[in-house]
């Protein structure tokens, strides 16, 4: 009898120290997805700005092309 009030005591254990490490990690999920939108509106500021300081080039960072692409249509492709 005294065996399995040991085996209950430990696994009460166990599930109190597995309860506290999940709220625990679901804080750390919290702030780091916090953090993660914080600078996802930061980085779209910055964006927004840069594109304000010399709206010549595109957002990727790429300079801009002097011939832009133009539509083909696909029967003139299979001639």
């Amino acid at each position: 009898m005294a065996l399995q009030w040991l085996i209950t005591a430990a696994a009460i254990l166990v599930a109190v120290a597995t309860w506290i490490k999940a709220r625990r990690l679901a804080r750390k999920l919290e702030r780091l997805t916090e953090s993660y939108w914080e600078l996802r509106y930061q980085q779209g500021q910055l964006r927004s700005r840069l594109n304000r300081l010399d709206p010549e080039e595109p957002a990727g960072g790429e300079p801009a092309r002097a011939a832009a692409t133009s539509f083909v249509p696909l029967s003139s492709l299979k001639r």
